[in-house]
């Protein structure tokens, strides 16, 4: 799959994800507005009647004490209704309601007025039947779908508070719901209840839980199928890294098998003259090219038993500049061979560090050897190999004037598989093994390896190992 494919594909269906998301939140931020203003509306209709009952029950009261005066003269007018119907006749029937509603209409004005007298003499907070106000708005909010508890205040006609609940809470006060009371009154009588509902903003959530799970898997589901493509991405990078490996052993192979088959068919030509200086000369030929096959062979079957956490490291106390050395003085007739020179400075006061003899010098091998393939093809090689101690760490520095390395390829450099390419595929040999072979034998050696590079000047190793305890 081509890769503007595989990106038009990702592209369209993070687009979609995106707008599905988009959708599910405005559906969510619809259901908690609807949710809002029903529970206002309920709020305002239940405040409402319980400021009506309030208003009632006071009248009620002085209407009982009113009608209690009056009681024997309504029955009176009540027991003549009926026999004036049989035993006088209409007219005198007639008669008799006219009288006995012009009474009862005095009556209510009475009570009427010894209401309004009443309340205007009275203090407001005397007016207010905590409990009935409390069992009223507590009845009225049940009725109509509402069963969170509430907190309430009371406030007079200039904003006075003249009562809270016992129970009064903060929590949610900022949004609260108000209602006048005894709105029949002169305004000198009126009084305002204050009510809000701690638990509000989780009810009206409540609505959004199953629509929050939904976004939740979306996002899931998202994030892995986001996952999913950058394994496969990678997946077809390892292939691609794989396939250039494979390519490149068989190059490696192919030319010191086909050194040694010269060789042995010479040495086996019985028609060729053969001299001791001969035989010695493709005996050692064929060493030659068997030490090198041996060495490919040998760096693969490295990386896969460090693959396989079968790698054993024989650990001891070694000098660290004596062990450069060694591997300088055998490594600098390659670079010499090449035009090219090698400078130490092996400046480490203690240079002892515990390691394994032979892949400690496989790591300096490796990086010189990294230098020598990655040259210049029209300047001389200078490389330089330093060392000194900072604090606790035995630090190694490994520099050249090479070809350099850019900044994308710098960060994968320590990939398995992977090779720096310089145009031909195969004018640098190796298996893209190397520097990865070099990074984990230094992290199982506890120490860290950081390479710096500026492509067409060269590239600096820098290796740190922690300096063994005595």
């Amino acid at each position: 799959m081509k890769r503007w494919i595989l990106w038009t594909i990702c592209l369209s269906v993070g687009v979609c994800f995106v707008i599905l998301l988009y959708l599910q939140a405005r559906y969510a931020w619809s259901m908690m507005s609807i949710r809002r203003e029903q529970f206002n509306e309920n709020v305002f209709r239940s405040l409402d009647a319980a400021s009506r009952d309030l208003e009632r029950s006071e009248t009620m009261a002085y209407l009982r004490d009113v009608v209690s005066i009056y009681a024997d003269t309504l029955d009176t007018y009540s027991s003549s209704y009926s026999m004036d119907i049989t035993m006088t006749g209409m007219k005198s029937f007639q008669r008799r309601i006219r009288n006995a509603y012009i009474y009862e209409r005095e009556v209510l004005d009475e009570v009427i007025l010894r209401v309004m007298y009443a309340s205007s003499n009275q203090l407001f907070e005397d007016r207010i039947n905590k409990d009935f106000l409390r069992q009223s708005i507590h009845r009225a909010l049940r009725d109509n779908g509402i069963t969170l508890p509430f907190h309430y205040r009371i406030y007079d006609t200039n904003g006075v508070e003249v009562f809270r609940c016992p129970d009064y809470e903060t929590e949610g006060e900022e949004y609260s719901y108000s209602q006048t009371l005894f709105r029949s009154d002169p305004t000198t009588g009126m009084g305002v209840v204050c009510v809000h509902f701690p638990s509000l903003n989780r009810y009206v959530l409540e609505v959004a839980n199953m629509i929050y799970l939904a976004l939740l898997f979306t996002v899931i589901l998202f994030v892995t199928f986001m996952i999913t493509v950058y394994l496969v991405a990678r997946q077809k990078k390892l292939s691609e890294l794989k396939k250039d490996f494979i390519s490149n052993m068989t190059h490696e192979f192919k030319t010191p098998i086909s050194t040694i088959s010269i060789a042995a068919q010479m040495m086996s030509d019985t028609n060729l003259p053969k001299s001791p200086e001969t035989y010695e000369r493709l005996g050692g030929v064929i060493s030659s090219e068997t030490k090198r096959l041996r060495y490919q062979v040998e760096k693969v079957l490295q990386m896969s038993l460090y693959e396989d956490g079968n790698m054993a490291l024989k650990k001891q106390v070694l000098n660290a500049n004596e062990l450069i050395e060694g591997v300088v003085e055998t490594f600098s007739l390659k670079v010499v061979q090449n035009g090219g020179e090698v400078n130490t400075r092996l400046d480490a006061l203690n240079p002892n560090v515990e390691v394994d003899e032979m892949h400690f010098t496989n790591i300096i091998f490796n990086l010189m050897d990294n230098a020598v393939k990655y040259k210049k093809e029209d300047v001389p090689l200078t490389l330089e190999i330093a060392t000194w101690n900072k604090g606790d760490d035995f630090c190694i520095q490994i520099t050249d004037n090479g070809l350099g390395i850019r900044k994308d390829d710098l960060k994968r450099v320590f990939d398995k598989f992977y090779r720096v390419h310089t145009g031909n595929t195969h004018n640098v040999k190796g298996f893209g093994l190397g520097l990865a072979y070099v990074k984990k034998m230094v992290q199982l050696h506890s120490g860290t390896i950081k390479a710096t590079s500026e492509f067409g000047k060269g590239t600096k190793f820098l290796i740190v190992l922690p300096i063994a305890k005595s």
